[in-house]
């Protein structure tokens, strides 16, 4: 029995003797099956031809796969007080990873923005022992590959200790969550794609469907606005490297709604 993963999203499958013959992630409209066709890998497959990458960005651990693998988000390691929670997820996990994590204090919790970036967190889960996963349970059904530590919690917010919150913006799926980490030094929201960082990296936008290129509508955008409105953050930390606003992110995110939303009338 295997676990396959889909070659187009990342994401890993419950076990079976053969592959899958569908991935509902990529057959729905925010994403796409490739032209060529559903196709799937093993883990072995992906360790063989690829590498999990670690390094600093902008001040925070980052977790990459080389060469790019599927949708090529990088996962986040935050560091608080009260428990470290890895933010996002991707499709393979190593031990020196895991070394690295055990080392700075190990992991309390994952949080995944939405089931794009599912990817292997049961594995990543399993490598720690068990740890929760918080999922916001408005996307149960996207689901792939049921696990024992998955939490599916209900709600606009949940404190995952003093330092950590998600809050559910929507948008982009039913329950698409952002991180707000109050910290030393400036808050941070980490955001995924659901408040996505442009490459000038002084403005966000936001989509239905970032492939299919269906923007999204004035209400979804006005309730994720409303949703962080209440958390003061400095900066904003989206989903690949490098895509990050350090400094001004609370100016941001109100300058690039009212941009956003004067552009599509």
């Amino acid at each position: 029995m295997t676990s396959f993963l889909c070659l187009q999203c990342g994401v890993q499958f419950a076990a079976t003797e053969t592959p899958p013959q569908h991935c509902p992630v990529c057959e729905d409209e925010r994403q796409y099956v490739r032209w060529e066709g559903q196709a799937w890998a093993t883990p072995q497959d992906l360790a063989a031809g690829h590498r999990l990458v670690m390094r600093d960005d902008a001040g925070v651990l980052g977790f990459g796969i080389e060469p790019r693998f599927a949708i090529g988000q990088r996962a986040q390691l935050v560091q608080t007080p009260h428990g470290n929670v890895l933010w996002d997820c991707v499709s393979m996990v190593s031990d020196e990873a895991v070394a690295e994590i055990t080392r700075r204090g190990g992991l309390a919790a994952i949080a995944i923005s939405h089931c794009h970036f599912y990817s292997a967190m049961g594995e990543w889960s399993d490598a720690f022992d068990g740890v929760p996963i918080y999922l916001h349970a408005d996307d149960r059904q996207w689901i792939m590959r049921p696990h024992r530590s998955i939490v599916s919690w209900q709600g606009e917010t949940l404190a995952l200790n003093p330092s950590l919150t998600l809050v559910r913006c929507g948008g982009h799926f039913a329950g698409s969550q952002v991180l707000h980490w109050q910290r030393q030094g400036g808050n941070a929201l980490l955001t995924g794609d659901t408040v996505q960082v442009t490459p000038t990296r002084r403005h966000v936008s936001f989509m239905y469907s970032y492939p299919n290129q269906i923007p999204l509508n004035a209400t979804a955008v006005r309730r994720i606005a409303a949703a962080l409105e209440p958390f003061d953050f400095d900066d904003i930390r989206g989903a690949w490297w490098d895509l990050n606003i350090i400094g001004g992110g609370k100016t941001a995110l109100a300058t690039s709604v009212a941009r956003y939303l004067a552009a599509i009338g």
